[in-house]
């Protein structure tokens, strides 16, 4: 499987973490806090936490921290098929193909659900052929854009002459709310919205990356360590403290079993504590990629590592071999390698 473009797409409303402190204090969902809460949301928004600045699908930020749950919902139903179209159509732009081109369609998201899916929404404004394939991957969390290049290699070896697409987008901003619970504080302060594409052909047309190598661990023994959860309607966040180092230790275990020593590792954003973890774990390695998606973006969830590569490709041309992790809820780790 070859890949022949990749390409984000952001919300125009980009805010500093200064600016989100600010905004968070003239919320009346900030004063029902208790000071312990409201001290962890400044120490977050004004410290050092990696994070410059971040996208917000909404106009009005300002308004989520009111919402019930439906209108949280109804934020990402109108937000995540336009997100998911803007990323998709720039990808095809790079390749030379048009929409009305692609054969399939695999969009994963985990901040909403749709019935019918994402894909169907995106192969409707963007006007894919009635037959082709559409796959919405749901519930798989940060690491779900890892699986989704696996499931369009399987259909690629299905169908060889297809051109298929994939697809990651997130609302992130349509779980935001404000309780005394850590980890919706914490989401609160290092998520945002974000969308990236793909286009893959079976064929090779000019040097261009081949995927190989995919590979997966799943400890669900520390499910309840970092997922979401049902509360009262809304997606709530639980996060662990232990979560950078789940993910330190199943990264380097992937990363053992690689096929070959990369140029670069590219992984899922995570948060500073994550990447820190990661980097101890894999010494030699550096993840300035991943770095720079959190420090302009902040944990866009599972377009994440997809970003990276975008930029990791506009800044190493050179480069002949990537190595591409990503994880989240299950415990799941996922990792591949493209290589030219």
């Amino acid at each position: 499987m070859f890949l022949q473009s990749v390409a984000s797409a952001f919300p125009s409303n980009s805010l500093s973490q200064s600016e989100s402190w600010d905004l968070l204090r003239k919320t009346p969902a900030f004063d029902a806090l208790r000071p312990r809460s409201r001290s962890l949301l400044e120490k977050i928004l004004l410290g050092d936490s990696g994070i410059e600045r971040r996208q917000f699908a909404s106009p009005n930020p300002l308004a989520l921290t009111a919402m019930d749950a439906e209108s949280l919902h109804r934020e990402f139903e109108k937000f995540a098929p336009a997100l998911a179209s803007e990323a998709l159509l720039s990808a095809c732009t790079r390749a030379g193909v048009a929409p009305g081109d692609l054969d399939a369609l695999i969009v994963c998201t985990c901040t909403g659900y749709l019935c019918p899916g994402v894909s169907s929404h995106v192969a409707e404004s963007l006007g894919l052929k009635p037959d082709a394939f559409l796959q919405d991957l749901l519930g798989m969390g940060c690491g779900a854009a890892i699986p989704m290049l696996q499931a369009a290699k399987g259909v690629l070896a299905a169908k060889p002459d297809a051109v298929v697409a994939t697809v990651a987008v997130e609302i992130c901003s349509a779980a935001f709310y404000l309780d005394d619970d850590p980890g919706v504080l914490i989401s609160l302060c290092l998520f945002g919205d974000g969308a990236a594409a793909a286009i893959w052909s079976a064929h090779d047309a000019s040097g261009q990356f081949q995927m190989e190598g995919f590979r997966t661990i799943h400890q669900p023994e520390h499910r309840e360590k970092i997922r979401f959860v049902n509360s009262g309607g809304k997606l709530k966040n639980q996060l662990d403290r232990a979560v950078p180092e789940l993910a330190a230790s199943a990264v380097s275990g992937l990363f053992d079993h690689r096929r070959a020593e990369p140029d670069a590792i590219l992984a899922h954003t995570g948060g500073r504590d994550v990447l820190d973890a990661i980097e101890g774990s894999i010494p030699g390695h550096s993840l300035d990629d991943s770095r720079a998606v959190l420090r302009d973006h902040g944990n866009m969830s599972s377009p994440c590592v997809l970003v990276a590569l975008e930029n990791s490709l506009e800044r190493h041309p050179e480069s002949q071999r990537l190595w591409l992790t990503a994880f989240g809820a299950g415990f799941a780790a996922h990792s591949c390698e493209l290589f030219r």
